[in-house]
């Protein structure tokens, strides 16, 4: 295995102790080794600094811990990260979720060996206190018309982009409008400056989407993701005739909004469910 390119992993970490270990020893469980991990506290109440910082003292030469003096969102956390990464590719992580231990052996190997593209993800698998129950389904090759329907299109914590891209789009872009958005922005700022992605078929994420998940999804969230699609439009010149995909954005946050949480959460993990893991 070519060990060469190096890879930043960056986490923005907030009252995550109790699934932090997990997280954090997924990383370590990794085939692929050249890696450093670069983990950001947003102000936890809890003991989430104090774990990353044991995993600091016992592995120094892989670990970089800071945090911020307050909560100040997952862009401006991640921003902070992205100036200490020094890899060549820079990779997503949450501090709630697992990386299957070939995730990184197989981003970095397509991104070797596809100099074409900028962003490389994959499917999650969902999971709760209960297992897995689904799995995100993607896009092989977005293009630019599919975010009138698809966005996002690249599963944010499963990605893996070049650094040089990161930064030629300035990193992630500081708007509380964008916040719980930052990666759709992303994508559309990627997308405008003419790098592209593609998503890998095998699902090498876990993402944990239980009750605490399902409770940030707002009503005045799901509508900050309407703006961010209207100007991100904009940042990849949408021809005017797909700006219907704005109205349909807004009908459909509304309803989602307008739903009894139980009726909604029951149509999430059937779609989730048929997407990829049957009958658990």
């Amino acid at each position: 295995m070519n060990e060469d390119k190096k890879v930043s992993i960056i986490t923005g970490i907030y009252n995550c102790a109790p699934t932090l270990d997990k997280a954090i020893e997924s990383i370590l469980a990794q085939t692929y080794t050249n890696w450093e991990f670069i983990l950001c506290d947003d102000g936890s109440k809890d003991d989430t600094y104090e774990i990353a910082l044991k995993y600091k003292s016992k592995f120094p030469d892989k670990f970089v811990v800071v945090k911020n003096d307050k909560n100040m969102g997952l862009n401006f956390t991640l921003n902070k990260c992205l100036k200490l990464a020094t890899g060549e590719y820079v990779a997503r992580m949450d501090g709630d979720d697992i990386s299957l231990p070939t995730r990184f052996e197989k981003e970095v190997e397509f991104l070797n060996t596809h100099p074409e593209y900028a962003i490389v993800s994959t499917p999650m698998i969902m999971f709760d206190e209960n297992g897995d129950w689904g799995q995100t389904s993607v896009i092989e090759k977005p293009q630019i018309v599919d975010f009138v329907h698809h966005t996002p299109f690249f599963c944010h914590a499963a990605c893996m982009i070049r650094r040089d891209a990161f930064l030629d789009v300035d990193g992630y872009t500081v708007d509380k409008r964008l916040l719980r958005f930052e990666d759709c922005n992303l994508w559309f700022k990627l997308y405008g400056k003419g790098y592209r992605g593609y998503n890998l078929s095998e699902p090498l994420y876990k993402m944990l989407d239980d009750r605490n998940a399902f409770s940030r999804r707002t009503f005045s969230a799901r509508m900050r993701g309407v703006y961010v699609k209207y100007t991100g439009f904009k940042l990849v010149n949408m021809p005017k005739r797909y700006y219907y995909g704005l109205a349909v954005e807004f009908v459909k946050c509304f309803l989602i909004g307008i739903c009894p949480p139980p009726v909604y959460k029951a149509l999430h993990r059937k779609k989730q469910s048929k997407a990829g893991i049957q009958g658990e």
